[in-house]
């Protein structure tokens, strides 16, 4: 039997529509990178290659603003939580904190495990921030008539919400249970959202640090769904009824020029590393197109935003269920629907990447910020055309980031043979040390057997097919990842699968992993949540890039359909989580 044991312990100081069942939605369609074959060694990030405890150094603050001095908060100490859970709009502030909790089913506490213990990596990771271009042409908002969580309000403040999220990690420094420095930090996918270069570059400059201008089409005005005068969406500008007014969302004035205002990044000043999701690969995260109409479309001159609801209804269905893997019911609808399509400003920038031009975006140099080069890809990765690799995570720890999309389309994921191939053979290489497994796909969404057009005659991999082979590693730790947007903590015999909520739906979350040796044959994992630095209270007057990432959370509150199920169990949230060894 499962045994839980609530403590707050004396270290403590302080698809498209979600896949699988999982609350929260993508935008859009939602797709991801998909990629197999050869392996990657990443170099060694500068303070990691030694024992955790070393810091690592500091990346460049961005020009032209100073970087904000923000309280080093977690989740332990307090939430954000509606003051007035009655009202039509709930406003947030500081709600009580959720405690840690010590989680016994793979190995038992021993006393003093607290004076014993030496810390073997200390980081954070970040996932799902579905960077979000929202005036991009291949964008599936008119979906929201069927269901209105199809498209989410708080969409075009993400850059300044992750912005918000960096501040709180440099602020932090030090992990909240062992306080030991942080060493680095990780994605773990979704970190664009519509597979376009435009989001590529704010992605990078808001990890690495610089100044994001989040628009794209018109340089001085917004051409999206919240000036298009359907009244399906949030017209912040506009004081007549629309279907979120009705549910008590705000007039400000001046919100539409403000979101597409220029942002500040001061970077991480600690080393991350980046792993790929469905959303960083395919149109609107599920779609492989092979005739190239959706990425023509998406740099063009026309966008569609409204459909007719029986359409859309059709539609929804279909792609909810993983269809139309190569888009063509999409394109059907894009093609016979030209003459219900507005005029918006044509930008080559919208242009999806593909596997290589996000490989060689990542080693640019001017992408280094802290470091590593390249973020955990190497020129091998170039070579081999692979998008996974292994990089140190302290002394005798490995991490190990795989890609679990699928170039053949579908927003599930899975592994190809030969990169199955090339884990089986880092884990036994590692076999005398410690394996941390990173990945967008968790193992429950690794369902995904659509053939990968690259490699048409070579097999995929399921979710069980990859917990088989963790189980029968013992050196294997964590499985740490994202996707479905909420919370979750998992034990698998002889090891904890760590799955954590997105930044673009409330509660916002990410999640420093501390790893700790404690001396007596056990080993603890403590995963403490945290917030944005962004204040828990929103003025709608203030229309700064800190009050931008305030209205973000709030906004994402307040969501049709948002509720609280991504937070998860107190089970899923700050706790200790131990490990026989």
């Amino acid at each position: 039997m499962t045994r839980i044991r609530s403590a707050v312990t004396a270290v403590d100081r302080r698809s498209f529509l979600t896949a699988t069942g999982a609350v929260g939605v993508s935008a859009g369609i939602g797709l991801a990178l998909g990629a197999g074959g050869g392996p990657g060694e990443a170099a060694a990030a500068p303070g990691v290659t030694a024992a955790p405890s070393v810091p690592g150094p500091r990346g460049p603050a961005a020009p032209a603003t100073p970087i904000r001095t923000v309280p080093a908060r977690t989740t332990l100490e307090t939430v954000a939580a509606p003051r007035d859970s009655a009202a039509a709009f709930r406003r947030l502030g500081d709600g009580p904190g959720w405690r840690r909790v010590v989680r016994e089913t793979l190995a038992a506490p021993r006393p003093g495990r607290a004076q014993r213990r030496t810390v073997l990596s200390s980081f954070v990771q970040l996932t799902d921030l579905h960077l979000v271009d929202v005036q991009h042409p291949v964008r599936t908002e008119y979906l929201r008539s069927q269901q209105l969580s199809g498209w989410r309000p708080q969409e075009a403040l993400t850059v300044p919400g992750a912005v918000a999220l960096i501040e709180q990690i440099n602020a932090l420094k030090a992990g909240p249970a062992t306080g030991a420095p942080l060493s680095f930090a990780v994605t773990t996918g979704d970190n664009t959202d519509n597979n376009s270069r435009a989001e590529l570059d704010w992605f990078l400059t808001v990890m690495s640090g610089g100044r994001i201008s989040p628009n794209t089409g018109d340089l001085q005005r917004y051409e999206g769904v919240q000036n298009s005068d359907e009244r399906l969406f949030w017209h912040p500008e506009d004081s007549r009824r629309d279907t979120d007014k009705r549910l008590g969302y705000p007039r400000i004035d001046g919100f539409l020029d403000a979101a597409i205002r220029s942002v500040n990044s001061p970077g991480l000043r600690i080393p991350w590393y980046s792993t790929v999701g469905n959303h960083d690969g395919l149109a609107s995260g599920a779609m492989a197109d092979p005739s190239g109409f959706l990425a023509e479309f998406a740099v063009g001159a026309k966008k569609l935003y409204g459909i007719p609801d029986a359409e859309a209804k059709q539609l929804l269905k279909l792609l909810s269920k993983g269809g139309d893997p190569h888009g063509e019911k999409l394109i059907d609808l894009l093609r016979r629907s030209k003459r219900a399509m507005r005029s918006i400003t044509a930008d080559p920038r919208r242009a999806p990447f593909g596997p290589r031009e996000y490989l060689t975006a990542h080693l640019d140099p001017e992408r280094a910020g802290a470091g590593p080069a390249g973020h955990g890809y190497t020129a091998a990765n170039l070579d081999d055309d692979t998008l996974y690799y292994t990089f140190p995570m302290g002394e005798n720890v490995t991490g190990i980031s795989l890609n679990t999309t699928d170039r053949g389309g579908h927003y599930t994921g899975s592994l190809n043979t030969a990169q199955l191939t090339w884990l089986k053979r880092k884990l036994a290489e590692h076999r005398d040390g410690y394996v941390v497994i990173f990945s967008h796909h968790n193992s429950w969404t690794m369902t995904n057997t659509h053939p990968d057009p690259a490699h048409p005659g070579e097999a995929r991999h399921n979710g069980d097919e990859v917990l088989a082979l963790l189980k029968r590693n013992r050196n294997v730790l964590a499985w740490v990842n994202g996707h479905s947007h909420r919370n979750s903590i998992l034990p698998h015999g002889s090891f904890w699968e760590i799955s954590t909520a997105s930044h673009i739906d409330f509660p916002q979350l990410a999640r420093v992993i501390e790893i700790t040796d404690n001396g007596d044959g056990t080993l603890s994992l403590f995963t403490t949540l945290i917030e944005s630095a962004a204040p828990h209270r929103t003025d709608f007057e203030d229309l700064s890039q800190t009050g931008l990432a305030a209205l973000y959370r709030e906004l994402s509150h307040n969501a049709p359909g948002s509720t609280t199920a991504p937070s998860g169990k107190s089970t899923d949230r700050n706790t200790e989580l131990l490990l026989s060894r």
